[in-house]
C-alpha cells in the first residue's frame, strides 16, 4: 500500500509543539511495506514562518500547490485564535480541504478554525482546557467536551492542548493501521501512552 499523505497547516504565531508533536509521529510510523506517511507542511503563501516564540519554519507547499492529502492537521496557538480565525482565505481553504480528506484533525485551538469553517456544528469536539469556556460561547452549536485528550467525531477528530495532539496523532495511527504500529512508534519515540488493546 503506498504512503498516505498528511499535510499539516502552518501559519504564523502557530504553537510549536501543535504541528511538531503530530509531525513527528506520523513521519517515523511504519507499516509492512515501510514508511506509512507523507508528512508534508502547508501555509496560505510560501513565505517563512515564524512560529509562537521565534522558531523559523519554511513551508513545504502554498494552498495552490498542495498535494492531494489524505489527512489535514489543523494546529492551533496564537495564530489560530486571534489571527488565522479572521482570514477569510483560510478558512474557505480549510472548507474545500474537508471535501478532499479522509480524515481532519484539529490540535487545541485549531478547533476554532473548524468551527468559524462551520465543520463542527452539531458535533462533538474539545480544545486546549484554557479556551474551552470560550469554544462553547463563540459557537454554541459546537457539542464541547472537557477533560478528554481528543474527541473522534469521524471524519474530524479534534484534540486538546499541545502535547494532546500527540496522543490523538497515535490514535489515528491505531485507527488507520493498528495496535501493533501505534505500540512500535511510541516506543520509538519514548513517548509513555495507553493505547489499549
Amino acid at each position: 500500500m503506498s504512503c498516505r499523505k498528511i499535510g499539516i497547516l502552518l501559519f504564523n504565531e502557530v504553537e510549536v509543539m501543535d504541528f511538531a508533536g503530530p509531525f513527528e509521529v506520523f513521519s517515523i510510523t511504519e507499516n509492512d511495506a515501510g514508511k506509512a506517511f507523507e508528512v508534508y507542511t502547508i501555509a496560505r503563501k510560501k513565505e517563512l514562518i515564524s512560529t509562537r516564540n521565534g522558531l523559523k519554519v519554511q513551508p513545504d507547499y502554498d494552498f495552490h500547490d498542495a498535494p492531494q492529502l489524505d489527512i489535514l492537521i489543523i494546529p492551533g496557538g496564537y495564530g489560530a485564535e486571534v489571527i488565522e480565525i479572521h482570514n477569510q482565505e483560510t478558512i474557505d481553504w480549510i472548507r474545500r480541504s474537508f471535501t478532499q480528506v479522509q480524515i481532519m484533525a484539529s490540535v487545541c485551538t485549531g478547533a476554532f478554525l473548524l468551527a468559524e469553517a462551520g465543520l463542527l456544528d452539531g458535533k462533538q469536539a474539545t480544545t486546549h482546557w484554557m479556551d474551552i469556556d470560550r469554544l462553547e460561547a463563540d459557537y454554541p452549536q459546537v457539542r464541547v467536551i472537557r477533560d478528554v485528550k481528543f474527541v473522534d467525531e469521524f471524519p474530524i477528530i479534534t484534540s486538546g492542548g499541545i502535547s494532546a495532539g500527540i496522543n490523538m496523532s497515535f490514535y489515528i495511527v491505531k485507527k488507520l493501521l493498528g495496535l501493533k504500529a501505534a505500540k512500535i512508534t511510541a516506543k520509538r519515540m519514548e513517548y509513555d501512552i495507553d493505547l489499549g488493546n
